[in-house]
């Protein structure tokens, strides 16, 4: 099992070997053939390229709808705060993050919220928020991953590969953009290629400031970040002022700051914070923890954001497969035992025997249809897209899913509606096609 990543390493400059990395892989034709590139290349790089190698080897997992094995083999951990006191229960309460957020969004003209750009389940909360924030007059979104080369994206509704980042060809992310497209939201393109940590935040800022409060001083945004770039202090990006705390200086204005980055899950270890705040207040649903006298919400680093969000556990039993797993001449039944024994014999490398996670049906808005190598006609590696009919084939698609290995099956998560169903290889050539119709059971 990998080692532990802290979130330091997200936040570096990169040295010209690692530039090298990144055109290499930009190079690459498609998803598949870029994490293909990386499996074969990462055994040959230095250790601390190989960190980097292991970070974008985990986004390619995430865009390839292998959700679960990302988070796995990128394992994030943000450092725990000096004098950290996790909340317990005769004080704090769980509370609906959707419905808390909310309220607070009510007096609020900035709201910003974090992902880890390995693990799409930090994206399901933006796109629940925003028909609600829409709905208290929130007019603009702007998302990390939108780049400025795509003048048609809101006539045209949905995103393609000229919309913005790598990060924009994940299921989820194009979701969030088709919603906000769908909402009237004016979409704002704000990230900098400047990779100099400082210089990017400020640049961000600027963007942000120029393109929405210089133009429309009594605007309501609604901004969609990666990692510490909602920090309304430095700290967690050591002397870097974050984005946040540089808008706040531009503007004038408090943002509301909502992390899901500080306590995520990383893998089967359930000694760690996030799975002791589990234990304490188990979830189904994206929460956040309420005083039970204040009625505030609780951030583990009040200085730098208003409040924590805690998900649900992606990672059970299932995950690796089945529900019980004969091993070393017992049963399994505990994910911690269960996930440390097939990590360690290997299994995280053929990662079609883990089942995706729960959260793909998005509150039951969506619904599962089977697929297997059969529509690759039994190649691998093979990658199976489903496309709004409607929609061009540059699209990103509705949900994907790759396969490593020959006889393998999964399932695809779809809202219902009609889709066309695209299984290709990792050159681009299509191996099947065919038009399905999701409907309601």
């Amino acid at each position: 099992m990998a080692s532990l990543i802290s979130m330091g390493v997200i936040a570096q400059s990169y040295d010209q070997s690692e530039l090298d990395l990144f055109r290499a892989l930009r190079r690459q034709p498609n998803q598949l053939a870029r994490y293909q590139y990386l499996v074969r290349t990462m055994p040959h790089l230095s250790a601390s390229d190989q960190v980097v190698a292991g970070q974008f080897r985990s986004f390619s997992l995430d865009e390839l709808g292998l959700y679960n094995q990302a988070v796995l083999s990128f394992p994030l951990t943000s450092e725990r705060p000096l004098d950290l006191v996790l909340p317990n229960q005769d004080e704090w309460k769980g509370a609906d993050a959707v419905d808390v957020i909310t309220k607070l969004a009510t007096d609020r003209r900035i709201v910003m919220i974090n992902e880890a750009h390995h693990n799409a389940q930090t994206r399901e909360l933006t796109l629940a928020l925003l028909p609600r924030l829409r709905a208290l007059g929130f007019t603009y979104f702007a998302a990390e991953a939108l780049g400025d080369d795509d003048p048609s994206l809101t006539r045209r509704g949905y995103p393609v590969k000229t919309s913005g980042t790598e990060y924009l060809q994940e299921p989820l992310y194009g979701e969030i953009v088709r919603e906000a497209i769908r909402l009237g939201f004016i979409l704002v393109p704000y990230d900098s290629s400047i990779l100099d940590p400082q210089a990017r935040d400020a640049a961000q800022a600027e963007s942000l400031y120029q393109k929405v409060f210089a133009k429309d001083p009594g605007a309501r945004l609604f901004v969609h970040a990666g990692y510490a770039h909602i920090d309304k202090a430095s700290g967690r990006l050591n002397n870097v002022e974050p984005m946040a705390m540089k808008l706040a200086k531009l503007t004038g204005l408090d943002p509301l700051s909502i992390d899901q980055t500080q306590f995520l899950e990383s893998g089967p270890d359930t000694s760690d914070d996030y799975h002791v705040l589990m234990q304490r207040f188990p979830t189904q649903s994206a929460e956040v923890l309420i005083n039970s006298v204040t009625g505030k919400p609780w951030s583990a680093l009040p200085k730098l954001y208003d409040l924590n969000v805690i998900l649900p556990i992606a990672l059970d039993v299932k995950t690796f497969g089945d529900e019980k797993w004969s091993g070393g001449g017992r049963t399994i039944e505990n994910v911690s035992d269960a996930g440390r024994l097939r990590l360690v014999s290997g299994m995280l490398i053929a990662p079609n025997e883990m089942q995706r996670p729960k959260w793909l049906t998005l509150n039951g808005q969506r619904y599962p249809f089977p697929i297997s190598t059969e529509q690759c006609r039994k190649q691998s590696p093979c990658l199976i897209s489903a496309h709004y009919i409607d929609e061009s084939a540059d699209a990103t698609s509705a949900d994907v899913y790759a396969f490593t290995e020959p006889n393998a099956n999964s399932k695809l998560y779809l809202y219902p509606g009609r889709y066309r169903l695209r299984a290709r290889n990792a050159d681009g050539k299509s191996m099947s096609e065919q038009v399905i119709q999701i409907n309601r059971p």
